[in-house]
């Protein structure tokens, strides 16, 4: 087992889970979507949060949408414990400076409980996918929830950690 550090402790202290989830959007209207292009979203996913994604289904049909009852609608992730710590140490310190035109997470992506709610638009932006061997190019949620439900304490919190937030 690793040595772990104090910063690690502190992370894990005080955050309770991380959810990355990949809505599947256009995708899944294609052709033998279940066959192509599902599996690659699967294995993206599974290879830079190291643990397999849940498949989501829509719970009702939506004409506006062209969505219909138990047609799949995206990929969920939750982590807890040494893979949260990891993939957040990874997502402060390697993929969020990758993203191109960064500036900063502003403090509204901070909601009234204290989760930091963030998108990336390609998944490129993780060192573990290779352009070449991903054909398919989908977003990601990430939401970094806090153990202590307020705003205040976790803005304080992400600053101290690293997370680089603006001014």
């Amino acid at each position: 087992m690793k040595q772990e550090t104090t910063a690690r402790k502190e992370i894990r202290g005080f955050l309770e889970k991380i959810v990355i989830d990949a809505g599947v959007g256009r995708l899944g209207q294609t052709p033998n979507f279940e066959e192509k292009a599902l599996p690659q979203v699967k294995r993206d996913l599974a290879a830079f949060t190291g643990q397999a994604p849940q498949i989501r289904k829509a719970t009702k049909s939506i004409a506006g949408f062209k969505v219909r009852e138990g047609q799949i609608v995206g990929l969920r992730v939750t982590l807890r414990r040494d893979k949260m710590v990891d993939f957040f140490e990874r997502l402060i310190t390697i993929v969020l400076p990758r993203v191109r035109d960064f500036n900063g997470l502003d403090t509204k992506n901070i909601d009234a409980h204290g989760v930091l709610n963030l998108g990336v638009r390609d998944q490129l932006v993780f060192p573990e996918i290779s352009p070449e061997a991903s054909p398919v190019s989908f977003g990601i949620g990430v939401n970094v929830v806090p153990r202590k439900r307020d705003r205040e304490a976790a803005v304080a919190m992400f600053r101290k950690m690293g997370v680089p937030l603006k001014k």
